[in-house]
């Protein structure tokens, strides 16, 4: 386990964490993506506060209708809003769902400062606050329940190295291509994947000839930053660290378009469109976190602060450092995902066939062994 000045982790998963109930809730309209669901008007209520649709597909195609799932399971009623990258908006949709009665907000903050402001006046009003894949540095939650980040960064590294080897790479030229430097959790997957990369960039078996982050996440932005490198190496790169697989394929794009022989790009996520440039051999590989036991972890512990109840034993695992003090937290591990092991992701019904193999990927996922 890797230990950083802003993450002390402890990680002790036993065992798989209990599979969520099948079925969609109801979704609303609006323009942040309001829905409700769950309790008839119960007591018990939760806010869900998801970041952006820019960032990665999960929080809307996974997270949302995972959390509604559970919540509406256990009779909570809960309201899911999604800010849409407005710091500003997501305050104002906190402040919405407290005056409106609810308990424990789960937060997947859009930078620590905006984050910290929404948890100390949560505090002050008496409701508790859930980190939610994103820790808040300096915030007040209760709990904080995400992936070893670090790890996830170590498998990005080690991945590239592996695809750089395979392809028989001397001394090659690497780009980085950084999450936004408003999030924590890039920081976190810069420090995994700088500790695998910078000893072969020390010892001059690599060279890093570019590293930038990517405001926002904004994959349009990280084709931009990416034309912009290849220009200035006159397009002598032959890896890309990506952190996400959103950053990863405007890479692949920018590549494509120059009509350049294909290199090693990185990813995270297992999104349909990262494992599609996976399967099509123009991204070497991604992270799979596997929402569903993140949402599960979430939605138990908001749950049972909803109630004023304790935690279900065994759940709440480790500490992580959010540079004022030790948030108790729910750690989860992340596995690397390459061609040869996508199936996995099919099998653990995280992607369907229905979403990834179709048009002329269907006879790649033949291939890889994925069936309908």
């Amino acid at each position: 386990m890797m230990t950083s000045p802003n993450s002390r982790r402890v990680l002790a998963i036993g065992g798989a964490l209990v599979a969520l109930s099948v079925g969609v809730a109801a979704c609303g309209g609006g323009n942040n993506n309001s829905s409700t669901s769950g309790g008839g008007g119960k007591a018990d209520k939760v806010g869900v506060l998801l970041p952006d649709t820019k960032s990665s597909v999960r929080w809307e195609s996974f997270d949302r209708p995972l959390l509604a799932d559970a919540f509406k399971a256990a009779g909570v009623s809960a309201t899911i809003n999604n800010a849409q990258g407005d710091k500003s908006t997501q305050q104002q949709q906190a402040e919405q769902m407290i005056t409106n009665g609810a308990k424990v907000l789960l937060l997947v903050n859009l930078d620590s400062g905006s984050g910290a402001a929404i948890e100390a006046n949560a505090k002050s009003r008496g409701v508790k606050v859930i980190d939610y894949d994103r820790l808040t540095l300096k915030g007040s939650a209760a709990y904080y329940v995400s992936f070893d980040n670090v790890k996830v960064g170590k498998l990005q590294g080690q991945g590239l190295v592996n695809c750089l080897n395979k392809d028989g790479a001397k001394n090659p030229n690497i780009a980085e291509l950084n999450g936004s430097p408003t999030d924590n959790n890039a920081t976190l997957f810069k420090q995994g994947y700088d500790s695998v990369l910078n000893p072969l960039y020390k010892s001059g078996k690599a060279k890093k000839v570019a590293d930038q982050s990517v405001p926002d996440w904004d994959n349009q932005k990280a084709l931009t930053i990416f034309e912009q490198m290849l220009q200035k190496e006159n397009n002598n790169i032959q890896g890309v660290l990506a952190a996400n697989d959103g950053l990863g394929n405007s890479v692949i794009s920018a590549v494509k378009a120059r009509k350049l022989k294909q290199i090693p790009v990185t990813g995270q996520d297992a999104t349909p469109e990262g494992v599609q440039n996976i399967l099509a051999g123009d991204q070497c590989m991604t992270v799979y976190k596997a929402v569903k036991k993140e949402a599960d972890a979430a939605s138990k512990l908001a749950i049972a602060l909803a109630k004023g109840t304790q935690p279900p034993a065994g759940l709440v695992n480790g500490k992580v450092n959010d540079t004022a003090r030790d948030v108790p937290s729910v750690l989860l591990t992340p596995q690397a995902i390459t061609k040869s092991n996508v199936k996995v992701l099919f099998d653990d019904g995280f992607l369907k066939t229905s979403d990834v193999c179709v048009g002329k990927y269907k006879s790649m996922c033949a291939d890889a062994g994925i069936t309908s």
